[in-house]
């Protein structure tokens, strides 16, 4: 039976690879990273005692590097497991939920007819290029070499030329044997009732070929040359081989550029994916010209579980962001979400690499605030909240757009965030008289252990949206808790606690952002291999472009004289400070979460019962506070913390 490439494509899409695998081997627990959809095993397919086999869920492929085996979901069943294809297939769309199709001759001749106008399109985009590079399209070339495009950069992403012509594209294929409805069916010209001839559907426009999963092109989108023309850019019509709404443009260069850290980003353009793939990102792709869709989004929570969306800098990029913050809102999940980045005011991100260069693009991406942040920031930029009225109308806002969430733990915690962020907004500790900033001398557990939030304020009035814009832009994690970064320090420093410390470094919870892409950086190190010594675990971190973060826990860490962290102190001394700050972490992220509950539980039910939870649990507090204070943050007794 012959499958449709559609139904084989949608049931590969909703069955992870490392389902199928799962049940035949066991995942390494030190090299597999679940969360990134990156696994590793010893092979099945040859004996071996340590795992070189290893399948990607975002690739849906697997590779042995010991024996060289290597496929898909279908064939990992069939080589595996002696299956037929057909019996392959049918188990792997039992695993999907999705019923096999009936044999459908028309589907089959569809089928057919799509292959072909795939070759159509090829035979459009092969013209295209060579228009470019003809006589006429020499406008065009200056326009791309103005735009900083290099040859090699054209020519990866096939860019082409529609002539200034009416039938240019149309008497080319013709010339060819194509015929008249495969050329209609591509979306090539405009015809219809009230045509009588038809005609070019793209002229005197740059071509940009939009391809699908597979890497065929399917559709164009065209940058007129002419200012005066109304639609500067322009796409294909959906036709049997596209739909605007369901393609991201650069997909499967995207999918197969990521690097190890699984990152994805959207963009707004064209030439931004262009751009930024020709400064050294090849994982950003754009909707085609529109909002980004559900099913886009879909698309790049296949890819990753945490895109950065970016955002242009100006009111109609802000804006851009708001609203696929709503429309991603209610699909969040435990691992499904996205994070945001606003570039500089006026900027893009084809115009900050060409004019600053990649730091400052991956500056930016650092820096990409989670989706709770820019709602909070929405909802509180310019606003006054000096009355009791507004005050309530603030948590109701949030009250309602955090009930859109699906999911049930998600939600929860989501509404918990607000309160506490309304909490801190509004209200003053006890003691401190309203709208009084607490001292920078006011230290205790909370501001050396946790991470304060951009957007936060004592008074009753929100922060203007330029300073709401710029901790947005310009503060990546907020301060970097001592404690935190110091452990992070050590791991770097002294490789060998990783392994002493595995289980733990790999579950660390930590609150400031930054410091949660750095601890990626050393556990995705690990992972690989690449963390021997300090001089390999640096190199790492550099490649990963986590060298600034790095750079700034090394001198927070050095300016606190925490010793046993750096890279002199000897193993023996790292090795006892790290264990106290793992416990002190540990415990006081522990005991946070605990806190959380026993406050939200008296809220809800203000029982003794309750009561009395909430006051054993502030006494571990202090006890906790009690022993960091000896330990000063680092497990490191105050007689030694004058060593350098």
């Amino acid at each position: 039976m012959r499958f449709p490439p559609s139904f084989l494509d949608e049931i590969r899409d909703r069955v992870p690879i490392s389902a199928v695998i799962g049940q035949r081997v066991s995942w390494d627990r030190r090299k597999t990273n679940a969360a990134r959809g990156d696994f590793w095993a010893c092979c099945p397919f040859h004996g071996e005692k340590t795992p070189s086999f290893h399948c990607e869920d975002k690739k849906g492929r697997y590779h042995c590097f010991g024996c060289g085996v290597s496929g898909d979901h279908f064939r990992f069943l069939t080589e595996l497991d002696g299956l037929g294809f057909p019996e392959a297939v049918e188990r792997i769309a039992d695993m999907a939920g999705v019923a096999m199709p009936a044999r459908d001759e028309a589907a089959e001749q569809r089928e057919r007819q799509r292959a072909s106008l795939h070759d159509v399109m090829e035979m459009a985009t092969s013209f295209f290029q060579q228009q470019l590079h003809s006589a006429a399209g020499a406008k065009a070339r200056a326009y791309l070499r103005d735009r900083g495009l290099t040859p090699a950069t054209q020519q990866k992403f096939r860019l082409g030329f529609a002539l200034d012509s009416r039938n240019a594209l149309k008497e080319f294929l013709a010339s060819k044997g194509v015929v008249k409805e495969q050329i209609e069916a591509c979306g090539l010209v405009r015809h219809g009732d009230d045509i009588p001839v038809s005609y070019d559907w793209f002229r005197d426009r740059i071509m940009f070929p939009i391809e699908d999963r597979k890497g065929r092109v399917i559709a164009f989108g065209g940058r007129a040359m002419s200012p005066e023309v109304a639609a500067k850019y322009m796409n294909s019509p959906d036709t049997e081989l596209f739909h605007k709404g369901e393609m991201l443009y650069n997909f499967a260069r995207a999918r197969k550029g990521m690097g190890k850290d699984g990152t994805v980003i959207a963009v707004e353009g064209y030439m931004d994916v262009i751009a930024l793939a020709q400064a050294g990102f090849d994982y950003a792709v754009a909707p085609l010209g529109t909002a980004l869709t559900e099913t886009q989004m879909e698309l790049l929570w296949k890819m990753a579980p945490e895109p950065v969306l970016c955002f242009d800098g100006d009111q109609a990029g802000l804006r851009a962001a708001w609203r696929a913050a709503d429309m991603i809102l209610p699909s969040v999940q435990p691992g499904r979400t996205a994070r945001f980045a606003l570039l500089p005011e006026g900027k893009d991100p084809d115009d900050l690499v060409r004019d600053e260069g990649p730091d400052a693009f991956r500056a930016v991406l650092t820096e990409a605030r989670p989706l709770s942040d820019l709602l909070w920031m929405r909802e509180t930029t310019g606003g006054i909240f000096d009355t009791p009225e507004r005050r309530a109308e603030l948590e109701k806002t949030l009250r309602e757009l955090t009930s859109k969430i699906r999911d049930e733990s998600v939600r929860f915690h989501y509404q918990q965030d607000m309160r506490e962020r309304v909490q801190a907004f509004f209200g003053a500790p006890r003691g401190r008289p309203q709208g009084r900033p607490s001292q920078q001398g006011d230290r205790g557990f909370a501001a050396r252990g946790g991470s304060g939030r951009p957007g936060q304020a004592a008074g009753r009035l929100a922060v203007s949206e330029s300073l709401a814009r710029s901790a947005l832009v310009k503060r990546a994690g907020g301060v970097m808790p001592l404690r935190e970064t110091t452990l992070l320090v050590a791991l770097v420093n002294h490789p060998q606690l990783i392994d002493e410390h595995f289980e733990h470094v790999e579950a660390l919870d930590l609150g400031n952002a930054d410091l949660r892409h750095l601890h990626a950086g050393i556990i995705d190190a690990a992972a690989h291999g690449r963390a021997g010594d300090r001089d390999q675990m640096h190199a790492a971190i550099a490649v990963s472009g986590l060298d600034d973060i790095w750079q700034r826990a090394e001198a927070l860490v050095r300016r606190a004289r925490q010793w046993p962290a750096l890279r002199d102190a000897a193993i023996e001394d790292a090795r006892e400070a790290f264990a106290q700050a793992l416990h002190l972490q540990r415990s006081a992220r522990t005991l946070h979460k605990e806190l959380k509950l026993a406050e939200t539980a008296l809220a809800a039910e203000p029982t003794d019962e309750n009561y009395r939870h909430l006051i054993d649990i502030q006494a571990q507090f202090r006890d906790l506070q009690a022993t960091e204070a000896l330990i000063e943050g680092f497990g490191i007794p105050s007689g030694r913390a004058d060593r350098n």
